[in-house]
């Protein structure tokens, strides 16, 4: 599977909005300007007291035009994290193409630094939990087609690396993703720039629990 399938057919902003219409160059920009605004209220005041007339306030936008996108708050959070979880996979896909890894843990790394990257860089990243993100789907009757990053990001480990292809491999990704998003959160709790002891130990975690099972040196 090629790194670009990380990013392929992905969902940037919730099923919800797909239905309300098309999303043509200029609502694109109207639905960014709002998922921007609703992140700098996220990370001023947490997702719990954010409202929709406190996102149209923040973009310069009316009520009637955060609706229109975003029929309520919950709606508008879930297009907030949508739109982080598809940024930080295309960051994935661009360190990978940019240091075109020759080794397995490396390829990692990359998955790695451009999660503590998003921390650092993105408004409104650290108030939502990426692994919430991931298992999150839409209504019952709109079931997601999005596949779990560490189930696509093992098939690219098996297909580029070598490593076993399977249910073991995705399932011990979905463990480093968990672990990684438990002790990078931690990171960011008291240190905006991210506590350097805790990106070290996530990175060592991890590297020491996928080399017990896979340490052939491919």
């Amino acid at each position: 599977m090629p790194i670009n399938d990380l990013v392929a057919g992905q969902n940037t902003i919730g099923a919800p909005l797909v239905r309300t219409e098309p999303i043509q160059e200029r609502s694109a920009a109207r639905i960014d300007a709002l998922l921007d605004a609703a992140a700098e209220v996220v990370d001023e005041i947490g997702f719990d007291r954010l409202t929709t007339a406190m996102v149209a306030e923040r973009a310069g936008a009316s009520i009637g035009t955060v609706y229109r996108y975003f029929p309520d708050r919950i709606v508008l959070l879930q297009g907030l994290r949508d739109r982080a979880v598809l940024r930080y996979r295309h960051s994935v896909v661009a360190a990978i193409h940019a240091q075109s890894p020759a080794h397995w843990w490396n390829a990692v790394e990359c998955a790695i630094d451009a999660f503590v990257g998003m921390f650092r860089t993105e408004p409104g990243f650290r108030i939502i939990r990426f692994t919430d993100a991931e298992r999150a789907g839409t209504a019952e009757e709109e079931v997601s087609q999005d596949v779990s990053f560490a189930t696509q990001f093992a098939e690219i480990l098996a297909d580029e690396y070598g490593l076993p292809a399977g249910d073991d491999l995705a399932f011990r990704l979905e463990v480093v993703v968990e672990m990684m998003d438990a002790l990078i959160n931690r990171a960011f709790v008291v240190d905006p720039a991210g506590d350097e002891r805790y990106i070290a130990e996530a990175r060592t975690v991890a590297r020491e629990y996928l080399e017990r099972r896979y340490d052939s040196g491919r």
